[in-house]
């Protein structure tokens, strides 16, 4: 099976990402506020403003977010010097806003604050420093020269209490978007640090499996020659007059053998799928008729009292299959016969380009300790050295797949087990349509 061909995000670029994203929305907040600020000051104070250039100003505001939003729905990789421009350029556009409407003296300059605490959470120290340096250098240009604005005649008794009055807006203002915006980073850490913990985890995972693949495909070449040697005793002892006489004995000794044929067969199994040759048996056929070979090889082997099967699996796809995909669904079903083996029911559909296996049994279900540690290690109900491995290896296989394997209690009695499987992980077409 082929990998697959989507380019995964690493875990620092995919929290960038999330910040960058919150920089958009703060502008969709400054842009509302400035245009709400401006008509008031303009229409309800009556204090005279550069509208056009202002309004120039929100354009380009507005301009810049639409450009940043299309930038990161192409998924490109969002660095620190890019988080670094952005926030130069809110800073840049807040020093523009403020020349026009008084400079250092109005109340909104504190909204400066506002891009530092930000850069100092967002950027690398050496980026916010600079963002720092910049800040200071745009509020003492602002002291300087501004365009003054022209005040109504009579307005000097009421521009101080509207000074103070703007200034407690901008506070509230800037205390809120703090406590949202910092919240809202605090939450994309804490989903960085649970993916380094879930990763860290498969890590774990990955490297026990490792030394269990190493282990079996050892036990294997050490199972090969007594296997071999058992087979050629039991060839000679068929062949025995004292066994050929005796029906009952002749038809015990053909059981063994075929037991004897199929720990051979597990064994060669193994090997195959630790080994190149894995990628010899590597075979191209369709959803569908994997499916069916598999259930009736699966039939053949396990004989089980009753088993339906349903594939509404439409339309059929081609894939590449190989033992280990084959040994992923069949443990599946093995499980569910052990818990339920009077009855099993396989229903195998397509949503999308997934394709999904439910397996259905009408055992004892499983207890919520077990429902809440599927799939983990050494976690089974079955009370016996080694229990849950089987288990264990499939959700890993399936994960490195990309599908994933849950499980639940069904309402009319036993459990569901679904099985999920990307069909891009299993296509037999390459990623240029060849």
């Amino acid at each position: 099976m082929k990998a697959g061909t989507e380019r995964v995000v690493p875990i620092g670029e995919a929290a960038n990402r999330q910040n960058l994203l919150l920089l958009t929305q703060l502008r969709w907040i400054a842009a509302t506020g400035q245009v709400l600020t401006i008509l008031f000051v303009q229409y309800v104070l009556k204090i005279e403003l550069p509208l056009w250039p202002m309004g120039l100003v929100v354009l380009l505001l507005l301009g810049l977010n639409v450009a940043t939003l299309w930038r990161h729905r192409h998924g490109h990789p969002v660095s620190n010097p890019e988080l670094f421009v952005q926030l130069l350029l809110d800073v840049a556009l807040l020093t523009v806003q403020l020349y026009f409407s008084g400079g250092a003296s109005n109340p909104f300059v504190m909204l400066f604050l506002l891009q530092i605490i930000l850069s100092a959470v967002l950027l690398e120290a050496w980026s916010a420093w600079a963002l720092v340096g910049v800040t200071i250098a745009c509020f003492l240009a602002l002291m300087g020269d501004t365009i003054r604005l022209k005040l109504p005649p009579g307005s000097e008794h009421f521009m101080a209490p509207l000074q103070l009055q703007g200034s407690l807006i901008c506070f509230l203002l800037t205390a809120g978007l703090l406590v949202f915006f910092i919240e809202k980073i605090n939450s994309n850490l804490r989903q960085r640090d649970a993916r380094l913990a879930d990763l860290r985890r498969q890590a774990a995972e990955e490297e026990h499996i490792v030394r269990m693949g190493l282990l079996a495909s050892g036990a294997a070449h050490e199972l090969g020659t007594p296997l071999a040697t058992l087979s050629v005793i039991l060839n000679d002892w068929r062949k025995m007059p004292e066994i050929t006489r005796n029906p009952e004995i002749a038809q015990e000794m053909e059981d063994m053998q075929t037991q004897l044929d199929r720990c051979k067969a597990i064994v060669s199994g193994i090997l195959m799928s630790s080994g190149e040759a894995r990628g010899e048996m590597v075979v191209e056929t369709t959803v569908g008729t994997f499916l069916d070979e598999l259930v009736e090889e699966w039939r053949a082997v396990r004989s089980p009292q009753r088993m339906d099967y349903w594939n509404g699996f439409h339309p059929d796809q081609p894939i590449l299959s190989d033992p280990a995909l084959k040994q992923v669904v069949a443990s599946l079903f093995d499980n569910a016969l052990e818990a339920s083996p009077g009855w099993i029911g396989v229903t195998a559909t397509r949503k999308a380009n997934v394709l999904i296996i439910t397996i259905d049994d009408k055992g004892p279900g499983f207890d919520a300790e077990m429902l809440s540690e599927f799939g983990k290690p050494y976690r089974s109900s079955k009370n016996r050295p080694g229990g849950g491995l089987g288990l264990y290896l499939v959700v890993n296989v399936v994960r490195k797949l990309g599908g994933t394997v849950s499980a639940q209690n069904r309402a009319t009695g036993g459990a569901s087990v679904v099985l999920t499987l990307p069909l891009s992980r299993l296509s037999a077409e390459t990623p240029d349509g060849g």
